[in-house]
């Protein structure tokens, strides 16, 4: 208890009339009157100073202590001091600042507003959050509004009044005639107000409740009158009758429930017979969906009564029932006399409630009621069952009357909304525990809510042995829980309780932290495996133990208030400079901090005796798989814990040391996309999200580099860093930051000089050594910091080193070599090395574009910047990194630097034109240049075979070249190719040649179709101008198709087709469409135009033709056939003298073309002998004059060469025949020849060339051979 100092007895010793006594709890001073003086003290100070208001003659009646409104005072003025005496209100400015001891320091400053009562006596004052001051005095119940403002304006002064109740003449006439007064009119005993609902509530003399919404800031509307027999109407339909609640009990006092703490209630208020009734005001419109929560209520209902508690003891101390809930619950006791005589009383949040009970026998002297609510038990309310409003409550004698209560700590609130609000175990460690201020007459009481860790930490303190602790510790368990009441025990053993403040020195003997240490391992529990459907157990399937969910709680509410918190906030000054600083106080930090770390140690020392924390010990102790499975999930779960701890404590660590550096200076460092990440920066982020780990990593690169900046060393900023924050700055991260203190100091060196190329070279090896771990972004900065000292080998050597560091396994070429496959997981890794080699890009281009600057010789030796050209394309061509080959080969062709590729000596070269061959015919066209650049014919000669088979858009032409190209290099020797390969890619060339040929034929015969419509020639160009297509399809689906009989003849070669009647009908065919062709050109000629070739000239063009494409292949070409066929076609079409042509033509054509006579004769000795082909009769004799023929030029070409002709030696046998053609010709004057010569010249020829033969046959030869030259 504080007492009333002693000047204040002094004034009173020294005053008259009256005096008034009240508290402002939430400043720490107290105040009286004593009759127009008013003096204010602090009461935690042993020797405070009055602070004393003595400067007007009136009566002080009523004061208190309001907020200001916004923009009328300076920054200073925080309180507004209504005072009203018996002539006016006064209002003074009153100005609390904290002191470095823990007090405030109050001023009080003059306004000069001043506002005439006009005969009110007012008594009750109350001030809104926004300024808002409503009044009312002891002769009516009007609720009046004293408004103010900064200057008077032209109809309104600086201080005014408002009735809201009666807004009329009655507000500015006072009605204080003995006409209209009473003898005891109602008036006003209270007015509260609910700012979050924006409701004003009255209490009158007479229990009437009335509720008033402040719709504007300007207007405060009635909605709500409550008199007390509503009130009892309201109670009759939720008990039966009870003596606490007739017509003569009385409402004393009201308290008002906000919206955050709950929904559905709004206030309470207390009877004088100690019973607590709380109402519901609701709006007709509220039960619809979607209605606005603002609206106005319109009613009020007493929705919950809470009552005195019995006299009797409320439940055994022995007895327990099911489901950890005490029996022996006794009823609700509906006439408990125990608060009888409530003289005053108060409700705080949560639900803190203190009664001012008169005593009987001393009614100057008042027992203070004190309850609050059992939130360990109310928490632990099953959902399906009603919720119980569980209390715990105590006496306390104060010995005196008490004047006035207020609360010193800020109002509790657990949560914003009602989910949460009242939870006081959440925040017992995070946040001080409420206190309140009892001011009575001798002076001023301090009562502090005892929280849960406090009360435990004293029964286990007070327990008198290891049975009563048991007893005690599964009490607690039935009615808080298991893992409640573990956590608190856990709470105790590392240092909380003991009735001491969050944040304060430990005040926890060793022996009570003993005892909880043994209850948390006790009754910890054990993991268990939840029953499942399936036959594998995974740890998925385990419920851990309590004591696990014990140390998750109680880690939760240490870090309850930063984990959704900001890191940072920053704001802008008038000036334009930012100013940034921590939303947590560091003060609060430090004290989580230091929480963290008990709990740490205490894990730590005590890992051995807690079960899950042992790892592989512990599973020397199972029986079963369940257990061990049970225990591995355990040791996860624990060991999860503290690596989450350990990050915790580092983090804070981290901020701590961020805002003891220029935070300002390092946040206007940052771009503004890091800038934006700092401002969304979480301490939950920081703590468990890789996101906000590699953010704290940026901001530690921050620091060390505004540091090195400064001058400051290096190792002493990174080492402090590693100490405090290890996580945040690896000892990677150390190199990397001596790494870059090298290169500035490099930077600062003139260029080129030795000490200069020291320091790069030492930078360089440094960030070889933490390659793995560089980020890319400190890469980028190295390498231009490189580039701007034309370091250009060590840039493209560190990237280079980077990018294998990145992909140790390779994985990125891997990938390239299984094709490139998409969704792969693999292109991630390809894709970050591709941004390395990107730097290497942006490095040759520098270099090139600075050596195209200066000359490269000068006196015929290398310049500076040749040397450092030479050797960083050294270091790019020597690389042995085949995935830097393939990027940097495609970026050439990029750039269109083809002929620098053709200039590269590397089997990385080969390997990228061959895979990128396969994908561009330019590509291709490029190997090529390759290889015959190098004398590798066979090897383009593959590549061209292949590209002009291939699917690329390529037409029949092009690919004839490319096929003639492949041929001409396939028959070049190449060094390291056997005779066998070249002739084999050359007989596989040529076949594909031939195909392409007819292709090209077939295309052209078909564009320059007239029978064909242009519709269809595009299909057909589609089709045939492009892709070398098989000799089936060209046969089927075109040439025949067309009837291009000789192009089918050359299919037939191509394709060794042997069916010989086939191949004849395709003769005839062939023979039959020409001789067509030109008749219909004879018949369409006109003056004028030139005349085309006879019709056997035409058949023997196409002859001559087919015989030089086949070479005369025997089956293609079957003399045996096509000579009859000839001279058949020559008599029947009278292709003879008849239009003056040589009836020997056919032998002639087959002479021409290489045939020998003794093949032509043994052909037409068979037709002669068979008279087939319609060689008989009178026609009969055209074969003998072509048989008579073809001996003579046999005959002629022996005596030309002196021997033996073409084919052979003449013989027996063609005497024979000649002897046998003489005897089948009809005699002289008989017979014709029609067409051919005179049968006479005939005869005449046949003995001759009879006499001649026998001449020159000089012995019997065999018998001629078929074949032919």
């Amino acid at each position: 208890m504080y007492p009333i100092p002693n000047q204040v007895f002094d004034h009173y010793n020294s005053g008259q009339l009256q005096t008034l006594m009240g508290l402002f709890a939430e400043i720490n001073h107290a105040w009286v009157v004593i009759d127009n003086s008013l003096f204010l003290w602090d009461y935690t100070h042993s020797d405070p100073e009055l602070i004393g208001f003595e400067d007007q003659p009136h009566t002080i009646h009523a004061v208190a202590l309001v907020p200001p409104k916004p923009g009328i005072f300076v920054g200073t003025i925080t309180h507004i001091l209504v005072v009203a005496t018996s002539s006016e209100i006064i209002l003074l400015g009153l100005s609390a600042a904290d002191t470095s001891a823990g007090t405030k320091t109050v001023t009080l400053y003059q306004t000069k507003m001043v506002l005439p009562t006009r005969g009110n006596d007012i008594r009750v004052i109350s001030g809104s959050a926004d300024g808002r001051i409503f009044y009312g005095g002891c002769s009516d119940v009007d609720i009046n509004e004293l408004y103010y403002q900064s200057e008077e304006k032209w109809f309104s002064n600086r201080c005014g009044k408002i009735n809201h109740s009666n807004p009329g003449w009655s507000s500015v006439v006072s009605m204080q005639t003995g006409f209209w007064s009473q003898r005891d009119p109602e008036h006003l005993v209270d007015i509260v107000i609910d700012d979050t609902r924006k409701l004003v509530y009255t209490l009158s003399s007479t229990s009437t409740i009335r509720t008033y919404h402040m719709e504007s800031p300007e207007r405060l509307n009635k909605v709500i009158e409550k008199t007390k027999l509503h009130c009892l109407r309201d109670i009759a339909h939720m008990i039966t009758q009870s003596k606490l609640l007739t017509d003569r009990t009385n409402l004393v006092s009201i308290s008002p429930i906000s919206k955050q703490e709950a929904s559905k209630l709004h206030l309470m208020a207390l009877t004088d017979t100690g019973c607590r009734l709380f109402f519901s005001a609701t709006n007709a419109s509220s039960y619809l969906y979607g209605s606005q929560s603002n609206l106005a209520p319109q009613s009020m209902q007493v929705q919950f009564i809470k009552f005195p508690p019995s006299a009797l003891a409320r439940r055994s101390t022995t007895q327990f029932g099911l489901n950890g809930q005490p029996s022996g619950e006794a009823v609700v006791d509906l006439d408990s006399t125990m608060l009888i005589s409530s003289r005053q009383g108060a409700r705080f949040p949560p639900g803190f409630f203190l009664d001012f009970v008169s005593n009987k026998d001393d009614p100057n002297s008042d027992s203070l009621f004190v309850a609050g609510p059992e939130t360990g038990r109310i928490k632990r309310t099953s959902p399906t069952t009603p919720l119980r409003y569980f209390e715990q409550a105590s006496w306390i004698d104060i010995g005196s009357r008490a004047e006035a209560v207020g609360l010193i700590t800020k109002p509790f609130a657990a949560a914003s909304q009602p989910i949460g609000f009242g939870n006081e175990l959440a925040v017992q460690f995070d946040e001080a525990p409420s206190e309140f201020a009892v001011l009575t007459n001798t002076g001023i009481h301090v009562i502090r809510r005892r929280r849960l860790v406090d009360t435990f930490a004293a029964a286990i303190r007070d327990a008198p042995g290891d049975e009563a602790l048991d007893l005690m510790c599964r009490r607690l368990i039935f009615l808080y829980g298991r893992v409640e009441t573990v956590s608190t025990a856990l709470a105790v053993a590392c240092g909380h309780g003991g009735d001491s403040r969050p944040g304060s020195v430990k005040a926890i003997d060793q022996v009570t932290e003993d005892r909880a240490r043994a209850l948390f391992v006790d009754f910890g529990g054990q993991p268990t495996i939840v029953e499942t459907d399936s036959s594998s157990l995974t740890t998925d399937s385990v419920k851990l133990s309590s004591r696990h969910d014990a140390l998750a709680l109680y880690l939760s509410r240490l870090i309850r208030k930063l984990w959704k918190a900001t890191v940072i906030k920053s704001s802008v000054a008038p000036n334009g400079t930012i100013s940034v600083s921590s939303s947590i106080p560091p003060p609060k930090l430090i004290a989580i901090q230091e929480n963290l770390e008990r709990l740490r140690r205490f894990i730590e020392s005590n890992k051995g005796l807690i079960q899950g924390m042992s790892g592989p010990s512990d599973l020397q102790r199972v029986s079963s798989r369940q257990e061990e499975v049970a225990l591995q999930a355990e040791h996860q779960a624990l060991h999860a814990l503290q690596k989450l701890m350990e990050s915790i404590s580092e983090g804070i660590s981290f901020v701590l040391m961020l805002f003891d550096e220029r935070v300002s200076d390092i946040y206007a460092r940052l771009d503004d996309t890091s800038r934006q990440q700092l401002k969304d920066l979480t301490y939950e982020k920081l703590f468990s999200q890789a996101d906000g780990k590699d953010l704290a990593k940026l901001l530690v690169k921050a620091i060390v580099n505004r540091n090195i900046e400064s001058g400051s060393n290096v190792e002493t900023v990174a080492d402090a860093l590693r100490r405090r924050c290890g996580s945040f700055c690896s000892p990677d991260d150390v190199v990397i930051f001596k790494a870059q203190e090298s290169l500035k100091r490099a930077s600062e060196q003139p260029l080129n000089t030795n000490q200069s190329r020291i320091l790069l070279n030492e930078s360089l090896s440094l960030f070889q050594k933490v390659a793995r771990s560089l980020t890319y972004g400190n890469l980028q900065t190295a390498i231009g910091q490189y580039i701007d000292m034309k370091y250009y080998a060590g840039a493209i050597q560190l990237c280079l080193y980077v990018a294998r560091e990145q992909d140790r396994g390779n994985t990125a070429l891997m990938w390239i070599n299984d094709g490139r496959p998409a969704g792969d997981p693999r292109i991630s890794a390809f894709g970050e090395r591709r941004k390395v080699y990107d730097l290497i890009h942006e490095i040759l281009r520098h270099l090139d574009a600075a050596s195209s600057l200066e000359p490269l010789m000068v006196d015929g030796r290398p310049t500076l910047i040749a040397t450092k050209r030479n050797e960083a394309y050294e270091v790019v061509n020597g690389s042995d990194d085949e995935v830097f080959h393939f990027d940097l080969y495609e970026w050439y062709i990029e750039q269109g630097w083809t002929e620098r590729i053709l200039g590269i000596d590397s089997p990385h070269v080969i390997t990228f034109l061959q895979r990128l061959a396969g994908t561009n015919v330019e590509h291709a066209d490029l190997l090529c240049r390759f290889y015959t650049n190098r004398s590798r014919f066979f090897d383009a000669a593959e590549v061209q075979a292949e590209l002009a088979g291939s699917d690329f858009a390529l037409g029949i032409k092009d690919r004839l070249r490319l096929l003639s190209l492949a041929k001409a290099n396939a028959n070049v020797a190449t060094v390291g190719i056997s005779r066998q390969q070249q002739q084999r890619l050359n007989h596989e060339v040529t076949d594909l040649l031939e195909v392409a040929n007819i292709q090209d034929d077939l295309l052209g015969r078909l564009m320059a179709d007239d029978r064909i419509d242009a519709d269809r020639k595009v299909e057909i160009e589609k089709a045939l101008n492009g892709r070398i297509i098989s000799l089936s399809e060209l046969f089927n689906d075109y040439a025949d198709q067309a009837g291009y009989y000789d192009l089918c003849l050359l299919i037939y070669h191509t394709a060794n087709y042997r069916n010989p009647t086939t191949i004849s009908s395709t003769w005839d065919n062939l023979i039959q469409q020409t001789h067509d062709e030109v008749m219909a050109r004879h018949e369409a000629i006109e003056a004028g135009m030139q005349m085309p070739p006879l019709p056997y000239e035409a058949v023997t063009s196409k002859i001559q033709n087919i015989a030089h494409h086949t070479s005369l292949d025997s089956f293609v070409f079957p003399i045996q056939t096509l000579l009859p066929q000839l001279c058949r076609y020559a008599v029947a079409f009278q292709q003879d003298t008849t239009i003056g042509a040589d009836p020997t033509w056919p032998v002639q054509l087959f002479l021409s073309l290489g045939v020998s006579h003794d093949m032509i004769v043994r052909v037409l000795e068979s037709v002669f002998d068979t008279q087939d082909y319609g060689f008989s009769g009178m026609v009969r004799n055209r074969i003998i004059e072509i048989i008579v023929y073809v001996i003579g030029d046999w005959v002629a070409e022996v005596r030309r060469r002196g021997g033996a002709g073409k084919g052979g030696s003449l013989g027996p046998s063609i005497s024979d025949l000649l002897q046998r053609c003489e005897a089948a010709l009809p005699g002289p004057g008989q017979g014709h020849n029609n067409g051919g010569a005179d049968l006479a010249d005939v005869r005449r020829a046949l003995r001759m060339l009879r006499r001649e033969v026998a001449g020159l046959v000089e012995r019997v030869v065999p018998a001629a051979s078929m074949r032919f030259m």
